[in-house]
């Protein structure tokens, strides 16, 4: 029998299943699938004898995975987040440009965030879940729930609009020094607000813009059809933007640069700044 990982369990303030207890212990072992059919394997001990999914889980118990010869063909993820904030509860990592923050493909963020975080000592802690989305190719922050309880807390701020999100991007063409988007989109209500920070003169774009974006509601895609609405798309935009304005290889100039909020456990305030990436500073290079 080869050990492959061992983890000592604190005080529970609450009992709980090992089945869900144990999701994202173990990084070799990290879906609430994957355990249940290890535990059926008997690869995971508890106290260093065969379990159930049934069991319970009080603290103190040692548990542990074990390997039992076969070879695994689970490939892992191996890609490297920025951490900008973390606790038990929440975290706050940066979003590269070009990578999916979820679903079907093997390369997302949320596969990477548990090689990227710790895991939560919360007795409710389960795997760490993006709380939004950015698009595939914003880069930019990205708010994380560590717990259930957190996770739920955070998606009704959201709700309430009480987690200020801002970014920054770069549009073309000319454009009002401040303005407010009320366009709808996906037949829903929709509002963004901008505000011009910087222009320069372009040859192939006549004006480039550095903006700043608030948007008042979440709707997919927003920022990007708000823009494009008005007749100022985001440099780099291949879906939205003109066809003949369309700037390939450098990606979207669109940064989560930005979020406000109460903390939901802790009550502080909290405001995480991501900095503006260097290829908007190519354009701005006075910022």
């Amino acid at each position: 029998m080869k050990i492959l990982e061992t983890h000592i369990v604190p005080h529970q303030k609450n009992p709980i299943r090992i089945q869900e207890y144990a999701v994202g212990i173990f990084k070799t072992v990290a879906t609430k699938s994957a355990i249940k059919k290890a535990i059926k394997k008997e690869l995971i001990l508890v106290n260093d004898e065969p379990t159930s999914t049934a069991k319970i889980i009080i603290g103190e118990e040692k548990i542990t995975l074990i390997d039992n010869g076969e070879k695994s063909t689970q490939k892992q993820l191996i890609l490297k987040l920025r951490v900008l904030y973390e606790d038990d509860y929440l975290a706050v990592i940066e979003k590269p440009a070009g990578i999916l923050v979820s679903g079907n493909k093997f390369k997302t963020i949320d596969n990477a965030l548990q090689q990227n975080l710790q895991r939560s000592i919360q007795s409710d802690a389960v795997r760490p879940r993006p709380v939004h989305r950015l698009d595939y190719p914003t880069t930019g922050l990205l708010l994380i729930g560590k717990t259930s309880s957190s996770i739920l807390a955070l998606n009704q701020l959201f709700e309430n609009k009480k987690i200020e999100k801002i970014y920054h991007a770069i549009t073309i063409g000319k454009l009002e020094p401040e303005g407010r988007i009320q366009f709808e989109v996906d037949e829903k209500q929709s509002e963004s607000i901008y505000k011009v920070i910087a222009t320069v003169s372009s040859k192939r774009f006549s004006k480039l813009n550095l903006v700043k974006l608030s948007p008042k509601t979440g709707r997919r895609h927003q920022l990007r059809k708000h823009l494009t609405a008005i007749g100022n798309p985001i440099l780099g935009d291949q879906e939205y933007g003109k066809e003949e304005l369309i700037l390939k290889g450098k990606g979207l100039y669109l940064h989560a640069s930005r979020l406000d909020f109460i903390h939901p456990f802790t009550k502080e305030h909290l405001e995480i700044n991501s900095p503006i990436p260097l290829k908007f500073k190519k354009i701005f290079d006075y910022i």
